[in-house]
């Protein structure tokens, strides 16, 4: 199988000499009860006395006591009615407000959110529906591709990211400065407080801040709301658009789940958002139409429709890497696209649009993880605990080594797994009290895949110092490389030296 140049389609774009051209590497980064009134039989005095004589009827001195006409009584009950209404209604409204105050009362938390509708297979115009859904109207009237977008769209979001880049001035010394990224991604699952939601990890690699818009318009001013914040100015104040933090992420896989607070999310958002429902990319075949939605260049959530080129499809992405078992479609996939969804005709999301290739001399190939490898994936990334990355250098885990990449070729020619290699091991430090040792290739940090040097330093911008965590090191034996499970409690940084990690 012919590899094929390609990277993620986030903003960001690099183009790279090749021998076909230049080609661009785009990374897709509550009613009162009614009252009744009777009037009582009247009755003589004379009646009165004859029918009970032991009574004592009580009268105010010097006063006569005279009948008192229905109106006027009437219109006294009708007053006293008001009156415990208003007060019967404040009553209500201050036991709101304090059960909301101290005991919480049914909230964004409480609320589940539903899946999204199935699209029925295509009917006839001409037939006559009296009894159809939404969907089914759509579908109907305007098409399939139109019903399939009515029934995903909420459940597709807009990310934007900002993390901090350094480059080098024209006098030699580092310069960091913000830089903003945009990217898709794809309601997946729900906790007790979390919503859950699927991306690439270059959507949200190396990022200090992350905002959601959800299936608002007002992405471009969440992405300027975004970056305020990550500058400490202000908070995300934009309809639809709430805070995330990152859940966890498969580097290797370009995998990531970030999760948003429920109790951020709007009460009128909340009950318009939508999960995907998931299908099969194993039953896909070539020539299925296809339809992509995601926040291409930025402007919120667009629709474009293609079919399936290819399956099975192995591409070499930037920096050597290369990504195996990809759905290839035409459907248009731009930059902003990454981490959107690839849907079938039936509004099942099948895959997780990834890349595009791009080239003077190629249009309209672009690719997508399948949905059936993806979900085991997901499923271990949605249950892991949500962190914040460490704010303070003195604060931040380490494990006191110093590691490297592995080049493709050696992991090839000694049958290495793919980490990051310990070159280093410092005397007294976390990792050789734990028992890691030079020559190590750590494959898994706190379960999370390691791809090499600069996944585990981000994964380590996490963790705190004095946490415990599970290191996986893969160690030479025998000609053969065998794993084993190490628990290391994190340094802090004044005892890191110049090590990396």
């Amino acid at each position: 199988m012919d590899e094929e140049k390609s990277r993620g389609t986030d903003s960001q774009e690099n183009t790279v000499n090749d021998s076909s051209g230049d080609i661009t590497y785009h990374y897709t980064r509550p009613q009162y009860g009614q009252y009744r009134f009777h009037e009582e039989q009247q009755t003589t005095r004379e009646d009165q006395d004859e029918e009970d004589t032991s009574k004592v009827k009580v009268t105010l001195e010097g006063k006569d006591r005279k009948p008192v006409p229905f109106k006027k009584k009437l219109a006294a009950t009708i007053v006293l009615a008001v009156i415990f209404g208003m007060v019967a209604g404040t009553v209500f409204q201050a036991t709101n407000i304090l059960s909301q105050k101290y005991f919480g009362t049914a909230s964004a938390t409480d609320t589940k959110v539903s899946t999204t509708e199935s699209v029925p297979e295509t009917v006839a115009a001409s037939d006559n529906i009296t009894d159809t859904s939404s969907v089914q109207d759509t579908a109907n009237e305007k098409g399939t591709v139109a019903a399939v977008a009515k029934a995903t769209m909420p459940s597709v979001v807009a990310i934007t990211s900002v993390s901090i880049q350094e480059i080098t001035s024209f006098f030699g010394y580092g310069m960091e400065y913000p830089s903003t990224g945009s990217g898709s991604g794809i309601i997946v699952g729900e906790n007790d407080d979390e919503l859950l939601i699927a991306t690439n990890n270059h959507v949200i690699e190396g990022a200090t801040t992350l905002s959601v818009c959800f299936i608002g318009d007002d992405v471009v001013n969440a992405e300027k709301e975004t970056r305020n914040v990550a500058s400490g100015d202000g908070d995300i104040n934009i309809d639809d658009a709430v805070s995330a933090k990152i859940k966890g992420t498969d580097e290797t896989n370009d995998l990531a789940v970030i999760a948003v607070e429920k109790k951020d999310i709007p009460e009128d958002t909340m009950s318009e958002i939508k999960i995907a429902q998931l299908g099969s990319s194993d039953d896909l075949v070539v020539g299925e139409q296809v339809v992509a939605i995601g926040n291409a260049l930025g402007y919120g959530q667009t629709v474009t429709s293609g079919w399936v080129s290819a399956l099975n499809r192995t591409i070499t992405l930037e920096g050597g890497s290369t990504a195996s078992n990809l759905i290839q479609t035409d459907a248009a996939i731009n930059p902003g696209n990454s981490g959107g969804a690839l849907l079938n005709m039936k509004g099942e999301l099948i895959g997780i649009n990834c890349a595009k290739y791009a080239s003077s001399d190629v249009e309209g190939t672009g690719y997508a993880i399948p949905i059936s490898e993806a979900q085991p994936i997901l499923e271990d990334l949605m249950n892991r605990k949500t962190r914040d990355k460490v704010s303070g250098s003195s604060k931040a885990g380490y494990l006191d080594v110093e590691v490297t990449d592995l080049t493709a070729g050696a992991i090839q020619m000694y049958n290495m797994p793919s980490g990051a290699f310990v070159m280093r091991v410092t005397p007294g430090g976390a990792a050789e009290q734990a028992g890691i040792q030079k020559n190590d290739i750590i494959v898994k940090f706190d379960g999370q895949t390691v791809s090499g040097r600069s996944d585990l330093v981000e994964k380590l911008s996490y963790y705190t110092a004095g946490e415990t965590i599970d290191v996986v090191v893969a160690r030479p034996d025998d000609g053969e490389y065998k794993e084993q499970t190490i628990s290391v409690t994190l340094a802090s940084r004044d005892n890191q030296g110049h090590n990396n990690a």
